[in-house]
């Protein structure tokens, strides 16, 4: 008995030992698991959504994104803040809130610094950076309307265009890919379409936003001789005279013309003429002043925007322009003429007339000369209406501020 009565003692502080160790190492324990918690990632825990829903876990959040936090203390970690920040965040994504009235049409939704409102003719590589694509930047755009049949000519004036001018092609007889013989034309632009003129082309391709970058341009028949022309010495003249809408004297000797148009071998430019008694009812006005022909018609930018606006989407000869032309530029009988010092010949070939169908026993060239005088009288009716409707908007507007 005192030999189990010993043992029974010895072994009571041995498990008061063992307790104690065990509740201490449980405190650490926990204590150590409460104290590296906010770093644990939530989210490999099992633990419901239901739970997760009620917890705020924006300071947790901010420290992560290495943004300032609030204290507890602070309205429940400062939802408040939190949710302006989410607000802002969304009024920045929502495009509904983009309205600019100084945008063009349509872009209003758009920020202003990311509207690129013009282009060009450039042409760009598929590889590399953007900004190393071009080489130069030509200052001058030259199109010619064009058949196969006329390439010799074509090439002949194409040789008459320095570098600092783009060369653009309309073809209307849909054969594009044989002028490669000529190594100008691999870097062209080539626009293709049947049978259409170049008042049509003009219109689709030529807006002035897609010609902004060039200084002049250059709209072209095919039958033009240029034996007497060069390009470069045709800009300088036309800057130095101030032109806006001007084209190269024509060859007197050659075809029919009118008298504006005709070659002076005596001076560089002129801008005023005689016609035949009776044609001029005042001498600053078509066709003894303000007046070229559409045939080799060269606009300056400024000048092209307004006659753009000006071409009938449906009248595609273009008649009836060359006395209308007058009205996108001021004082017209100044800014628009004749350089007689670079000049050319007018070949007069036929060859888009023969694109047309007979009709009525009519041959294909006679229909085509047929539409283009209704265009021409169609354009003239046109003109003349919208200018009275105009000025009787205007006196109606007028007489009404005055009654008020």
């Amino acid at each position: 008995m005192g030999i189990i009565s010993r043992s029974m003692v010895a072994k009571k502080p041995n498990e008061t030992t063992r307790l104690f160790i065990t509740t201490f190492l449980g405190v650490g324990f926990g204590f150590l698991i409460g104290v590296s918690f906010p770093s644990l990632s939530l989210s490999k825990l099992n633990i419901s959504s239901s739970l997760l829903s009620s917890v705020d876990f924006s300071y947790i959040d901010n420290r992560k994104l290495g943004l300032p936090t609030e204290t507890p203390s602070s309205s429940q970690y400062s939802r408040k803040a939190d949710n302006n920040n989410r607000n802002q965040a969304q009024n920045l994504n929502d495009t509904s809130k983009i309205w600019v009235p100084s945008n063009p049409r349509g872009a209003e939704r758009l920020p202003p610094g990311i509207i690129a409102a013009e282009s060009d003719f450039y042409l760009r590589r598929l590889w590399g950076k953007p900004s190393e694509d071009l080489t130069s930047t030509p200052k001058y755009l030259v199109t010619f309307t064009v058949g196969y049949d006329q390439r010799k000519n074509i090439d002949a004036n194409v040789k008459k265009f320095s570098e600092n001018f783009t060369v653009l092609l309309f073809h209307y007889d849909g054969r594009v890919s044989e002028w490669d013989e000529f190594e100008w034309s691999k870097q062209a632009i080539h626009v293709s379409a049947r049978k259409q003129t170049k008042w049509w082309y003009a219109k689709r391709f030529l807006h002035p936003d897609i010609v902004a970058p060039y200084d002049y341009i250059f709209i072209w028949d095919e039958d033009l001789g240029v034996e007497h022309f060069n390009a470069e010495e045709y800009i300088k003249l036309v800057k130095k005279h101030g032109l806006e809408i001007s084209q190269p004297g024509l060859d007197p000797n050659k075809g029919l013309t009118w008298q504006m148009t005709k070659r002076r071998g005596d001076r560089e430019v002129h801008k005023i003429t005689e016609e035949r008694p009776g044609w001029c009812t005042d001498p600053h006005l078509p066709p003894c002043a303000a007046f070229v022909e559409i045939m080799a018609t060269v606009f300056s930018r400024n000048a092209w925007r307004c006659v753009w606006h000006m071409i009938q989407n449906d009248l595609v000869h273009g008649w009836g322009l060359d006395f209308a032309v007058r009205k996108c530029v001021e004082p017209a009988h100044e800014k628009i003429g004749v350089v007689d010092s670079q000049w050319i010949v007018h070949q007069t070939i036929p060859s888009l007339g023969n694109q047309g169908e007979s009709q009525n026993g009519k041959a294909p060239w006679q229909t085509v000369r047929e539409r283009c005088r209704k265009e021409w009288t169609m354009f003239q009716n046109r003109m003349t209406n919208a200018e009275e409707a105009y000025f009787r908007s205007k006196a109606i507007e007028s007489s009404n501020s005055t009654v008020h």
